[in-house]
């Protein structure tokens, strides 16, 4: 059976574009056609400056908002990376896999460390190596797919690279997985930047739908998004990057075609009051859901008990392989 694995990474609230580009088609779809394990990716939080307390508050809300969006623990297996030593574990061993030219050639270290220099912060070590921790989440399994947005597809290609290398130099061990992505809205777009990405992290947030923002908030986002010059609704990722993002939200809310979407409307303001009602609709069983967990959490800590459990018995067998291949002597 195909098995995949994924993860959220506990940075900030989670939001209207990690649910459509990500969460809702693991609910819908992959948990339920492949061996699937998806993972709050918490070690990957203390890359960046960040407080201890909101990491874990995240990590939990992270974990609770996953099982609110329709993950089930006895479908697939939800769990925390940091209860799972077989991580860390492996991430040293690909390490000494990985080149430091390579890492450094990452687009998001580049991004990130001079976002770090501008403001006057140092550059974490873990901030150039999280892509080899990452390809030890992914490699740990023996995944085949790992469904991911457009920004951590050359993730990805390094966690193959890593992948052949290591069976080439030491035997074969790991399965090579590949990236998947979802047709619509794989990249939703902040409402006010629609050249960035709708990112968790962001600093301004009135472009930002969260999952677990009241029905007003939304409302007021999307309305107030950034549209383009002119009038006329047509889509055009280049021409009209604001209306095309709001085109994308509705497609992926409804289902059907962003360009064929465009034609049943004569203004802005109609395609964005449809937007928001859609994406209100869309999100409302979430939250409802998500209060529900939110107000049993011993259920949430024993879903995430059982999921680390299941998912360690998975990965030991493949890293301890791993560590004996490389050369290292087995444990007595």
């Amino acid at each position: 059976m195909t098995r995949i694995f994924s993860g959220v990474k506990p940075t900030g609230h989670l939001t209207l574009g990690n649910y459509l580009g990500a969460v809702r088609r693991w609910a819908k779809d992959d948990q339920h056609r492949a061996d699937a394990l998806f993972c709050v990716v918490d070690l990957h939080a203390l890359t960046v400056e960040h407080d201890p307390a909101r990491v874990r508050r995240l990590s939990r809300q992270a974990a609770t908002l996953l099982l609110a969006a329709g993950l089930d623990p006895d479908v697939c297996t939800v769990f925390v990376q940091s209860h799972v030593d077989e991580h860390a574990r492996l991430a040293y061993v690909l390490e000494c896999t990985a080149t430091d030219g390579e890492l450094r050639r990452m687009i998001q270290y580049k991004e990130k460390s001079a976002q770090a220099r501008a403001a006057g912060e140092s550059v974490r070590l873990s901030l150039l190596t999280y892509p080899v921790l990452m390809a030890a989440d992914i490699l740990a399994y023996g995944t085949d797919e790992v469904p991911v947005g457009d920004d951590q597809t050359q993730h990805v290609e390094l966690t193959r690279d890593l992948a052949v290398r290591f069976n080439q130099r030491y035997g074969q061990t790991f399965v090579v997985p590949r990236a998947t992505r979802p047709a619509v809205a794989a990249r939703v777009m902040d409402l006010q930047d629609p050249f960035s990405k709708m990112g968790k992290s962001h600093a301004a947030t009135a472009g930002i739908v969260y999952l677990l923002d009241e029905p007003d908030a939304v409302r007021k986002k999307i309305m107030r998004a950034v549209t383009d010059s002119g009038s006329e609704v047509e889509y055009d990722r280049e021409a009209k990057p604001g209306v095309a993002n709001l085109l994308d939200v509705l497609a992926a809310c409804g289902g059907g075609d962003p360009a064929e979407l465009a034609g049943a409307y004569a203004s802005y303001g109609a395609l964005k009051k449809d937007t928001a009602d859609a994406v209100v609709e869309l999100l409302r069983p979430v939250r409802e859901r998500h209060a529900a967990l939110a107000a049993d959490p011993g259920h949430v800590d024993r879903v995430l008990k059982e999921g680390a459990e299941r998912a360690r018995g998975m990965a030991r067998p493949r890293v301890d392989a791993a560590y004996g291949a490389i050369g290292l002597l087995p444990a007595g």
